[in-house]
């Protein structure tokens, strides 16, 4: 991994004490890895090609099977439809309101299902993004703000009430899929960004932990889809990067990327390493 940094790497492995709990259980699970007989990973050959090349020199089988929910969609056994991931309750109103907006005109906020946020920094992005003067749609989960009810300035409801739609929750792939959306405001969660590559989206990336770090690297500085945010979030920096996303030629070149990366991700090798996977290990 090329010119990765210390503070992109997960956060359950940045340490320098050799005794660190999660360190430690990662260097026992990666042996024990060795003993299986595949590894399966949610991901595809095009997108992380160098890593898996090198994984594959450690393991003996590694089957790349992703993006797993664009399989899933493209099977034809209706069951499947049932087994939905979400962990919170969906308003799917939100769906026909981003059908009244233009092609590429929503940013999309979402960030995630267990990432938690201290009411100043919800603040700032409020008003990052009322600053943007950019039609959004944005998740705000009832325990989003740690220790609090999430919490939006009464002024901020006021300035936004004709560009903006609050939801608790909502249907995300067809969020990300919508023509209308035009960036992705993201915590970078594995599923998340994946949903976000499969759907031409570029991002605008907030880590929090796990491997977030990670991914929001790869999306800025490999990739080419995404710009990051300070932890330490500001609302000049939401609104500017926003602004930059939804309608400078910045992102204009992330949106075009976006979608060379779907094209890859509709075009992958993951169904024939399915089949491997299935005829090799598991028949």
């Amino acid at each position: 991994m090329k010119g990765i940094r210390l503070k992109d790497m997960p956060s359950f492995i940045r340490s320098t004490n050799p005794d660190e709990l999660m360190v430690n259980f990662c260097i026992r699970e990666a042996a024990r890895a060795k003993k299986a007989k595949a590894i399966i990973l949610n991901t595809f050959e095009d997108l992380e090609r160098d890593v898996l090349n090198e994984l594959s020199s450690i393991y003996p089988s590694v089957f790349s099977i992703g993006p797993l929910h664009t399989i899933a969609n493209s099977m034809v056994e209706k069951d499947l439809k049932l087994l939905g991931s979400s962990l919170w309750k969906e308003d799917i109103e939100c769906i026909e309101w981003l059908d009244t907006k233009e092609a590429n005109s929503v940013i999309y906020v979402n960030f995630g299902s267990i990432t938690v946020m201290t009411s100043e920094q919800l603040v700032e992005f409020s008003w990052g993004l009322a600053n943007s003067n950019q039609t959004f749609l944005w998740v705000i989960r009832p325990d989003l703000v740690s220790g609090d009810s999430a919490m939006l300035p009464p002024e901020f409801l006021e300035a936004t009430n004709e560009r903006g739609l609050l939801t608790s929750w909502c249907p995300q792939q067809k969020v990300v899929n919508h023509p209308s959306i035009g960036g992705f405001l993201t915590h970078s969660g594995w599923n998340s960004t994946l949903e976000s590559i499969s759907s031409g989206v570029p991002m605008i990336c907030w880590p929090f932990f796990a491997e977030q770090q990670t991914n929001c690297w790869y999306c800025c500085n490999q990739w080419g889809i995404g710009m990051e945010i300070d932890s330490d979030v500001h609302r000049k920096q939401v609104e500017k990067l926003v602004r930059s996303l939804m309608v400078e030629d910045k992102g204009k070149e992330m949106r075009k990327m976006a979608m060379i990366w779907k094209k890859r991700a509709e075009s992958s090798s993951s169904l024939l390493n399915i089949d491997n996977l299935i005829n090799q290990v598991l028949l």
